[in-house]
């Protein structure tokens, strides 16, 4: 895995904004082609698999949730219970997740803080209900590949894997499927906006209606989208933890809507499952030490709120002092996970630290994106860098 400096194409702005991707520059730099990520094919061949592994010990930490009931540790408000329950027994449908990975490509297998090998990604957080920065992994860096690196590939199927996954969602809940988000969110519509191209190139009527427009009919309890029409399926770029706690949520307590990602999905995006799949794979090699009580470690690890994105309220201590990051989370409660350093790609004197966040599509891994920024935590203005593989 290594960072070469690159020139970038001149009129790369227009040509990202042609593919759907117009916040290509939000907040300053974002999508950032001074650089790239180069890898060896025995590289993207770890990464595959440890998303799979990931994936697998996922879907187990589920279950073991379910079966013993841990409810409390995730926060979870107790009418909600049921309605997780029923969207597992049920099997359904899930369409996406990213994982967070911290890895150099192998290149150290120095020790680590608190014993820890790096000579396999280590997985950071499962992004698993709203994963964003997905049209930027999934088109915007394949278009550069034919542009920059035509005779290269890429650990990259997401379209394709997409499509696929609509399809199999389509025979099981039907053609037509409510998309969702907040309207006015430049990055999340460009996000749901490519999704539901995805879907509608599935065969899927994709319908867009803006979050603040879902009208509830209480006396037939179902949702209804702004032309009074019920919604039978909805895909919802706005998060479990938001929904369940806004009188509007409780709603869907009484309704049969199936959403995507489906309420099962609220354990695999919380933090809590962290301390959960060490618990149930200690050791294993894609796995941090986690755990719910601080006293744990005293010094090397990472204070992550429970709810927490990009980076919010999070806390690295180690020996070389405290990095606190602001934010609105943290009431809900923390776990503690063991400090795995960041790779960083320092160059001409700038500190980039980098971040692999690897899809996972329906049960399959997918490709990869990475986020890069001058500090250890990944953060909302955080770089989106392409990649490459021969």
């Amino acid at each position: 895995m290594k960072r070469e400096a690159l020139i970038p194409r001149p009129d790369w702005p227009k040509k990202m904004e042609d593919l759907g991707f117009g916040f290509h520059s939000i907040d300053g730099i974002y999508w950032d082609e001074r650089a790239c990520y180069s890898f060896t094919a025995a590289q993207i061949d770890v990464l595959e698999t440890a998303t799979n592994e990931c994936h697998q010990m996922c879907i187990a930490a589920a279950q073991y949730v379910i079966d013993k009931k841990l409810y409390a540790k995730f926060a979870i408000p107790p009418e909600f219970i049921p309605l997780i329950e029923r969207s597992w027994s049920n099997d359904e449908a899930t369409l996406f997740g990213r994982f967070d990975f911290s890895w150099d490509g192998g290149l150290s297998s120095a020790s680590l803080p608190n014993g820890i090998a790096d000579s396999q990604p280590k997985m950071l957080e499962y992004n698993a209900d709203t994963p964003t920065s997905l049209i930027e992994a999934s088109v915007a860096q394949w278009y550069w590949l034919q542009e920059v690196k035509p005779g290269a590939d890429q650990f990259n199927s997401i379209h394709e894997k997409l499509i696929a996954r609509f399809q199999e969602i389509a025979k099981e809940l039907g053609t037509t499927i409510h998309f969702t988000c907040v309207g006015d969110g430049e990055e999340d519509l460009g996000n749901l906006e490519y999704l539901r191209d995805a879907a509608m190139q599935a065969g899927i009527e994709a319908k867009f209606i803006d979050i603040a427009h879902i009208g509830w009919d209480a006396i037939a309890k179902k949702f209804a989208d702004d032309e009074f029409q019920e919604i039978k399926t909805l895909f919802k770029l706005y998060p479990w933890e938001w929904m369940v706690r806004e009188a509007f949520g409780r709603n869907l307590l009484d309704s049969d809507m199936r959403v995507i990602e489906p309420a099962w999905k609220m354990l695999l995006a919380n933090k809590a499952i962290l301390p959960i799949l060490w618990e149930l794979y200690p050791d294993h090699p894609n796995l941090l030490p986690a755990y719910f009580e601080p006293q744990k470690f005293a010094t090397d690890f990472v204070k992550k709120p429970l709810l927490s994105r990009e980076g919010a309220n999070v806390t690295i201590t180690s020996s070389r002092g405290e990095i606190a990051i602001p934010g609105d989370y943290g009431a809900e409660g923390f776990i503690y996970q063991a400090y795995h350093p960041v790779p960083n790609f320092r160059a001409n004197g700038e500190d980039n630290y980098a971040v692999i966040g690897s899809w996972i599509i329906g049960d399959e891994p997918a490709g990869i994106g990475i986020r890069e920024d001058e500090s250890p935590v990944t953060k909302n203005t955080s770089r989106f860098l392409p990649h490459y593989f021969e």
